[in-house]
């Protein structure tokens, strides 16, 4: 499997079904090349092609792992990070979802002297030695993809809670699926995030939007989400559309 083969696997990770044309895009390489990539890459078991769309096999894991996806768009989540953390303040109770954009927003609070509630395990590890702040982990069955607390328990203690703020992340949101996650047991947990607070805060980079994954979490509305913050590279067009839906746009 050459470079190309891994650069379209990486492509459908995030995209549930793509044509050849798209893949062209993604890879410069021509349509024909791209066809005979999708014929091998099928014989070896890893993609599915269906009526001219190709789509990952059902045998493959398309839940990109911590690891995988810490390093794409890593400014714009710094960015974001940043400006997350600068909204609390000392004595604020703070809910911070899975991810690698949450996991910037705790590498902005170590001086903070608040409550964080986790469950993901990277941010516990990050702020266990901070003696100023707390941190509690949910609990809960472990993710293999994200190493965070998914399952009947973690969404219990969520329950039990009322912070100040919930920064929630994503793979996927959209105007017209709303916030979606690639596993009922992601979902689920997305959603009981967004019941008990304050203030609702979606981080997502911008390479998000606009993409949809197979389990709802809840729609992209004031009801559910106060705020988004995101990077500059959202267009006017889509920020205007998602401010109309009564949520504050923040780009950095």
């Amino acid at each position: 499997m050459n470079e190309r083969h891994e650069q379209i696997l990486e492509f459908l990770k995030n995209n549930n079904l793509v044509t050849v044309s798209e893949l062209v895009a993604v890879t410069n390489a021509s349509p024909a090349t791209i066809r005979r990539d999708l014929i091998m890459l099928d014989q070896m078991g890893l993609v599915d092609r269906v009526h001219g769309s190709v789509t990952l096999s059902r045998t493959t894991q398309t839940q990109p792992t911590t690891s995988e996806k810490a390093s794409r768009h890593h400014h714009e989540k710094e960015l974001i990070g940043a400006k997350a953390a600068a909204m609390i303040g000392d004595g604020n109770s703070v809910v911070l979802d899975a991810g690698t954009t949450t996991i910037e927003i705790a590498r902005n609070l170590r001086d903070k002297q608040i409550k964080v509630i986790t469950p993901d395990l990277h941010i516990g590890i990050l702020l266990s030695d901070c003696r100023q702040l707390s941190v509690a982990v949910t609990g809960g069955d472990i993710d293999w993809s994200s190493q965070s607390c998914i399952g009947g328990f973690a969404v219990d203690m969520m329950s039990r809670i009322h912070p100040d703020f919930t920064f929630v992340s994503c793979n996927a949101f959209s105007l017209e699926s709303g916030i979606t996650a690639p596993t009922n047991d992601k979902a689920a947990f997305k959603e009981s995030l967004l019941r008990q607070s304050s203030k609702r805060v979606l981080v997502a980079d911008s390479s998000k939007f606009g993409k949809t994954q197979l389990f709802e979490v809840a729609p992209l509305d004031s009801s559910h989400v106060n705020m988004l913050i995101t990077d500059k590279a959202l267009s006017d067009n889509d920020a205007g559309l998602i401010e109309a839906r009564g949520i504050k746009v923040v780009r950095c």
